[in-house]
């Protein structure tokens, strides 16, 4: 049997004006799989990320997460979706510690269970060190883990990641994968990413984004295709097409 659909797209759209951001965007990722969302900049994978977290809402199409339409019941939704965007929302004049907690108030925790969700993530995403440290005086790496604690507190079943390891250093890019790695064992990840290397480092699907509309939905072996690297195939499948030249 297959696995049930834990994210869904369908004909998702949105409009600004006349602008079309993304238009009919469709795909699913069933529970289990990590799949990286690529795309060139202003293709729309963020556009498309923020509806499936029910950041934005679509101008035509449904998102859903677990089974659940994000625009007609958020809530819900938001309590089995984890999301770390980009720049994620860090409050540096707290330490992680304080924002876990005020994190985990935010979501219904509480007591005990509050308690051990924070020692379970601080453990997992190795912020032992830093636990009781003002955020402002933190390396980025070290944020980004706050981030991703933050992310995982409420134990989602469905995480969302934006560009997860950007401006991280060899040594913490190595550390989110094997932190993604180890998340994709029980959860089901849509990660968006520039580095192609991430895509054949953590995931087994690739869902390609050009000019708002997707080219590509495979493993990572069909996108490179008779491309020798993944690198080629992305060129291919997203290079300008030359204009018609005009008539005389």
């Amino acid at each position: 049997m297959s696995e049930p659909i834990a994210i869904e797209a369908a004909g998702l759209s949105k409009f600004y004006g006349s602008f079309a951001a993304i238009r009919d965007v469709t795909f699913t990722v069933p529970r289990g799989q990590v799949a990286a969302f690529l795309g060139p900049n202003g293709a729309g994978k963020s556009t498309t990320m923020k509806i499936l977290t029910g950041y934005l809402a679509p101008s035509a199409g449904t998102a859903r997460v677990a089974g659940i339409d994000v625009a007609s019941n958020r809530i819900a939704a938001a309590e089995r979706l984890g999301y770390l965007p980009e720049n994620g929302p860090l409050y540096p004049d707290m330490t992680p510690l304080a924002l876990l907690k005020f994190f985990g108030k935010a979501r219904g925790l509480s007591g005990e269970r509050l308690r051990r969700r924070i020692d379970e993530v601080a453990a997992s995403c190795a912020l032992g060190a830093v636990i009781e440290k003002s955020i402002r005086k933190l390396s980025r790496g070290y944020r980004q883990r706050v981030g991703m604690a933050q992310a995982l507190l409420h134990e989602p079943d469905v995480l969302v990641m934006d560009e997860p390891t950007s401006g991280l250093d060899p040594n913490q890019i190595r550390e989110v994968r094997r932190m993604v790695r180890e998340l994709g064992r029980s959860k089901t990840i849509l990660l968006s990413t520039h580095i192609l290397q991430e895509v054949e480092a953590m995931a087994s699907r690739v869902i390609l984004i050009n000019r708002g509309r997707v080219v590509f939905d495979g493993t990572p072996e069909e996108m490179r295709g008779g491309h020798a690297t993944l690198d080629d195939a992305f060129h291919a499948l997203t290079q300008e097409q030359p204009c018609e030249p005009a008539a005389v």
